[in-house]
């Protein structure tokens, strides 16, 4: 599971130390709620099925996937699945090719996901030999479901918007500058991560609730 919420104070806490704009912004708007999700494959599938598409179109198809798999999306069982039943219930050619992926590696014990490398860097390589998975779904799957305390989306364009308004920044900041500046930040980047989201939403609520009527 992910960071717990005494983890997420902590370390937060911890970068408000260093880093003025962060207490700034925990004043404001205070500490996040915990992001997690379950280890396994499920997590995975379940990401690679919500890209590109609504959330609700997301989880209507994930209904109907799991109507037809089973909830526990046996690995087996979904990779010797036919491909127009798996079109049947809404997914891509290029989802299923996807999902096959990930079920056959799982399947025949290519990629053992309650035993991945300690090594953050060398966990996203081995996630990232699965179709459909990049650096950004590796990170949000080691954040949410293992709970790695260090690992950085530095991708996410919604923690580079809210790293340069937290720092002052004019612009928002580039993916490899936002790489560079989080190296003081070790080993509490997660928590960070997870804080920019919250604090991106209630800016973005607040600016709503300044605009909305009376």
């Amino acid at each position: 599971m992910g960071l717990s919420a005494d983890q997420l104070r902590a370390s937060l806490d911890a970068l408000a130390i260093i880093e003025p704009g962060f207490a700034a912004g925990l004043a404001a708007h205070g500490y996040p709620l915990p992001r997690t999700s379950a280890r396994g494959h499920v997590a995975l599938l379940r990401t690679i099925m919500g890209q590109q598409v609504s959330t609700a179109s997301a989880n209507a198809i994930w209904g109907r996937l799991e109507t037809l798999v089973g909830p526990d999306m046996d690995p087996a069982t979904l990779a010797a699945m036919p491909d127009e039943d798996l079109r049947a219930v809404g997914l891509s050619r290029q989802k299923i090719s996807y999902a096959k992926s990930l079920a056959g590696l799982v399947a025949n014990g290519e990629l053992d996901l309650a035993h991945l490398p300690e090594d953050d860097e060398a966990a996203i390589a081995e996630l990232i030999r699965i179709k459909g998975v990049g650096r950004w779904s590796a990170e949000i799957y080691l954040l949410f479901a293992e709970g790695r305390p260090d690992v950085w989306p530095a991708g996410d364009l919604a923690v580079q918007i809210e790293v340069g308004h937290l720092l002052g920044h004019d612009a928002r900041p580039s993916e490899k500058l936002v790489r560079e500046l989080a190296e003081p930040w070790r080993p509490h980047r997660g928590a960070l991560a997870i804080f920019a989201w919250h604090h991106y939403g209630r800016r973005l609520s607040s600016k709503g609730a300044d605009k909305a009527p009376v």
